[in-house]
C-alpha cells in the first residue's frame, strides 16, 4: 500500500511539473505574440512593459530613444523559432524591416531577443531590451 501511495505521489508531482512547463510554454507563446503585435504596430509604449524592469533600470529609455522610434515604421517582423538557452530562458532572433518616415528609406535590422520567465510573477520578460533601431542595415 505504501508503495502505491509513493508511486501516486510521484505521478502527481510529475503531472504538476508537466502542467507548470505547459503553462510556462503557453505564457511564452502569448507573450511573444503580444510583443510582436506591439512592435508591428509601432507602439513602443505598449512594448515597454514587456522589458525586464532591471534592464530598464540599467538602460533607461531617454526622450531621444522615444523620438527615434517615432521616426520609423516597422514594415516587417519575421521571427525565427525560439531556442531554449537555459532554465526558464529562451532566445529568439527577429529580422525587422524599418522605414524612415521622413525619407521613406527602408533598412533591415536583427533583434537578438533574450526572454526570461519570472516564476514569481508567472510571466516572461524581455531581458535584452527593445530593438536597437540605430544599428546599421543588415544585408
Amino acid at each position: 500500500m505504501r508503495t502505491i501511495l509513493l508511486a501516486c505521489g510521484f505521478a502527481l508531482l510529475a503531472g504538476c511539473a508537466s502542467m507548470t512547463a505547459q503553462s510556462e510554454s503557453r505564457a511564452l507563446e502569448l507573450t511573444l505574440t503580444a510583443y510582436a503585435n506591439a512592435i508591428r504596430w509601432g507602439d513602443i509604449n505598449q512594448a515597454i512593459p514587456f522589458v525586464d524592469p532591471e534592464t530598464l533600470k540599467k538602460h533607461p529609455l531617454t526622450q531621444l530613444d522615444i523620438d527615434r522610434y517615432k521616426q520609423v515604421h516597422f514594415a516587417s517582423y519575421i521571427e525565427q523559432p525560439v531556442v531554449p538557452v537555459g532554465p526558464h530562458e529562451v532566445r529568439q532572433i527577429v529580422k525587422i524591416s524599418l522605414v524612415n518616415v521622413n525619407t521613406q528609406v527602408e533598412r533591415g535590422i536583427v533583434d537578438n531577443q533574450l526572454w526570461r520567465y519570472d516564476e514569481g510573477k508567472k510571466h516572461w520578460l524581455l531581458v535584452s531590451g527593445l530593438p536597437d533601431i540605430t544599428q546599421h542595415a543588415t544585408p
